[in-house]
């Protein structure tokens, strides 16, 4: 059913098309279509950092960035979804165009930059989600915020989205937004890591329950500099990490069209990258840290590719836009339940 949906939606420019099929994913769910276009899932569940995650495979942050679509991307099989990023405004994000299929790649190159309705709005759709599933809030800074007050931005979304959701991700690696790379830089990730596991703790005993803080890097490092960062990251007190984000390199599509196209590119030509991270990411943070492999995944194998190599757990962003809901089927059926899980 989705080879012939999507067929029509790739009609359509690419912004445009994501907004019709969240829009009629929605409307679907009133007669049941989300539930037919899902592969049969079997269980397959995951304890870490305290969850129980239904299954490993999830929705990766930037397909439902405002939490309007929660219920209605849970119908198709997911164990966890991932909204956001978020700010503590709204804001409109970069000039359109602003996205771009590599469709020979199974690709995309986005600059968004964090287009959001609000940390607020999204709070009022995570009080109305019937998921039952795990949630999770992505949560940003500011455009216009300089880096240096970047941590007022998290701290705040971090105090609204904590009651309402099951775990939060401190977004620093996102490509589209001025200088916010600039926070994995040492010295300024430990002092951001510092303040927001402190907010962490103090707003668990306020609540009287814990929410994992976990924080998403990009896959554009020099070994040095990220082997330096994960110490950080290892000795932070942070509860998990997401490894990747998007990557600027374009060697894998040059000669594409859109190839330089300012922004993150995603998907298949992704996945060797993020991989290497991943794999490394663990022999430096060792085999109990909890990590979610994304970037790259477009086949279930692709997902057993990221357990081979240390994921904890599996997002899918781009893969899904190309494949449908048959690849978070394909993913589960391809994770291997025997393997010795991480955990926190």
């Amino acid at each position: 059913m989705y080879r012939w949906l999507r067929k029509g939606l790739f009609l359509l420019p690419p912004e445009t098309a994501h907004d019709v099929a969240l829009s009629a994913l929605s409307a679907g769910r009133l007669v049941g279509l989300p539930r037919l276009m899902r592969g049969r899932t079997a269980p397959k569940p995951v304890e870490l950092m305290g969850l129980r995650f239904p299954n490993p495979v999830g929705l990766a942050a930037g397909l439902d960035k405002n939490g309007d679509h929660i219920d209605a991307l849970g119908d198709l099989g997911f164990g966890f979804i991932e909204v956001g990023t978020v700010t503590p405004k709204p804001q409109p994000g970069n000039p359109k165009p602003r996205m771009f299929r590599l469709a020979e790649y199974q690709a995309l190159i986005n600059r968004l930059g964090f287009n959001n309705k609000g940390v607020d709005h999204l709070v009022e759709r995570l009080r109305k989600r019937r998921f039952g599933g795990i949630v999770g809030a992505n949560i940003g800074k500011q455009k216009d915020t300089p880096v240096d007050r970047a941590a007022d931005d998290y701290r705040t979304c971090l105090e609204k989205v904590f009651p309402h959701c099951d775990y939060v991700t401190v977004n620093i690696s996102s490509p589209n937004t001025a200088n916010l790379r600039e926070l994995q830089d040492t010295g300024r990730l430990r002092e951001l890591l510092a303040e927001l596991t402190a907010v962490r703790d103090r707003l668990a005993e306020a609540h009287g329950s814990a929410r994992p803080l976990l924080i998403k890097i990009a896959p554009d490092w020099d070994e040095q500099a990220l082997t330096t960062s994960l110490q950080v990251i290892g000795e932070s007190g942070i509860d998990g990490l997401i490894a990747t984000n998007t990557t600027i390199e374009r060697a894998a599509v040059n000669g594409h069209v859109h190839a330089n196209e300012v922004g993150g590119l995603s998907g298949a030509p992704l996945k060797s990258m993020a991989d290497g991270v991943l794999r490394h990411a663990r022999r430096v943070l060792g085999p109990s840290f909890p990590i979610i492999g994304l970037g790259g995944i477009t086949c279930g194998g692709d997902a057993a590719d990221k357990q081979r190599a240390g994921a904890s757990l599996v997002q899918v962003y781009t893969g899904f836009i190309y494949r449908g809901p048959v690849l978070v089927a394909e993913c589960v059926k391809s994770w291997d339940t025997d393997a010795r899980p991480a955990r926190s």
